[in-house]
C-alpha cells in the first residue's frame, strides 16, 4: 500500500522521537507501507522545516534534515498528477492529494482539518496519524 503524509506529520516527525507522527516513519522504515512523495512535496517539507527550525516556539532548531534526507533518497517519487480545480479550501493541501492520486495512494496521513473534512476526495481516505498508526501497527 501507498501512503501520501502531509507537511504537518514530516515536521512533527523530525521535532520529536515519540509520538504518532514519529510511529508513521516507524512503519515506513518497517516496510508496512510504501510513502509516495513529488518535488512539490518534498519542497513543502523543506519550506516547512526550515522555516519552523528558526523561529521561536516549539520547533524552534529542530534537526529536521536526517529525516527530509532519508525521505529524499528513499521514499518513491512521482511526477504530480492535475487535479484541475482546486479541491480543498487550502490551496497548498492540494499537492498531497496530487500525490496520492498519481501514485495511486489509498491513503493521506494528516492533522490538517482542511484535509481531514474532505472525508475521501477520490476515493483516498484521510487519516490522523493516531488513527493510521492504530490501523497499521497490528
Amino acid at each position: 500500500m501507498t501512503v501520501v503524509l502531509d507537511t504537518n506529520v514530516f515536521v512533527s516527525a523530525a521535532a520529536s522521537v515519540i509520538g504518532s507522527a514519529r510511529m508513521c516513519f516507524y512503519l515506513w522504515a518497517r516496510r508496512r507501507f510504501g510513502l509516495a512523495i513529488t518535488e512539490e512535496v518534498l519542497h513543502e517539507y523543506q519550506e516547512a522545516a526550515e522555516r519552523l527550525a528558526l523561529k521561536p516556539g516549539r520547533y524552534h532548531g529542530m534537526n529536521w534534515q536526517p529525516l527530509f534526507y532519508w525521505v529524499r533518497d528513499k521514499a518513491e517519487h512521482f511526477e504530480t498528477s492535475p487535479l484541475g480545480k482546486r479541491r480543498s479550501r487550502d490551496p497548498k493541501d492540494d499537492i498531497f492529494l496530487s500525490c496520492a492520486l498519481a501514485a495511486g495512494a489509498k491513503i493521506i496521513v494528516s492533522y490538517d482539518l482542511d484535509l481531514l473534512d474532505m472525508k475521501k476526495p477520490f476515493g483516498i481516505e484521510i487519516l490522523k496519524p493516531i488513527a493510521f498508526v492504530s490501523r497499521f501497527n497490528n
